[in-house]
């Protein structure tokens, strides 16, 4: 498997040329499935080999073809395969003998959740770094709001910094866009940003931090929306609730364990489906 070029090999006594190279052209990948279904094979195993596999693992499930997706690892120390041609003779002759591992492939519905999770999950990441970058400008400016403010891309804290970009300096203008549903009183807010020193330098690249979570937050949002049938399609299951939630000794409350990535998504239980498809081979 390669970028451009892939090459197959069948056993001899199904056609006189049994090795053929093909390109990476979705033209050829069709006359490559229609050579496999001529000479008669039922199953392909194919190399792992980054996503160049996925075009032609597709064409050929569309044929019926059973293919198994084997990881390279296994199968590269064996000595004398320099070319590509033995490399897929050896493939050939290992998957006859039924020496090679499938590796696991989700079904559709589960690998289109996986990809909207994932992106969801790098968007995060994406803007925690953005969120970072901010605080760290509001240090070198010596303005405290991220102590006295829980989250600075909240209402509160994006409307202050807002109009810190527009040009308000004035403590008791900014701490009175406080919103009412913020912890810290406006007293607070205010003194948290008495004496700072704002920089135009700094300014400019918080300014770019800031305005890059409005499109962040967008598209993690649209991806957590998509992701919801397709984790709704693929089954649900019930929640344990034979053991009571812990109670914390000193506040009384319900204290229960911290969520996972996953659990905070979505309501993704329903990740595990009946198809016995298990959290550890969706996440590799």
């Amino acid at each position: 498997m390669g970028s451009q070029w892939h090459v197959v090999a069948v056993p001899p006594q199904r056609d006189p040329d049994p090795v053929r190279t093909f390109q990476s052209f979705t033209g050829d990948l069709q006359r490559l499935a229609d050579w496999l279904v001529a000479c008669g094979v039922k199953t392909v195993a194919m190399e792992s080999t980054g996503v160049y596999w996925i075009p032609l693992f597709e064409v050929l499930e569309a044929r019926g073809l059973h293919v198994c997706v084997v990881n390279a690892r296994d199968v590269k120390h064996v000595p004398g395969r320099k070319t590509d041609v033995n490399d897929a003779q050896w493939l050939q002759r290992l998957h006859t003998y039924g020496l090679l591992r499938a590796s696991f492939h989700p079904a559709a519905d589960i690998a289109a959740l996986r990809v909207y999770l994932r992106q969801r999950e790098r968007l995060l990441d994406y803007a925690a770094a953005h969120i970072q970058h901010m605080q760290k400008a509001l240090t070198q400016m010596n303005l405290q709001l991220h102590p006295v403010v829980t989250d600075i891309t909240g209402v509160t804290g994006m409307r202050i910094i807002r109009a810190i970009l527009a040009g308000v300096r004035d403590p008791a203008v900014l701490a009175s866009y406080r919103d009412v549903r913020c912890k810290a009183s406006v007293e607070t807010i205010e003194r948290a940003l008495q004496r700072g020193t704002i920089k135009p330098s700094i300014c400019s690249r918080w300014g770019k931090s800031s305005r890059c979570m409005t499109p962040i937050r967008r598209t993690s949002r649209r991806a957590t929306g998509k992701s919801r049938p397709f984790s709704l399609a693929c089954g649900s299951i019930q929640r344990q609730t034979a053991n009571p939630p812990l109670r914390d000794t000193e506040l009384g409350k319900p204290m229960n364990p911290p969520l996972t990535f996953v659990q905070r998504s979505l309501p993704l239980w329903a990740l595990i489906s009946q198809k016995s498809t298990a959290l550890d081979r969706i996440w590799p």
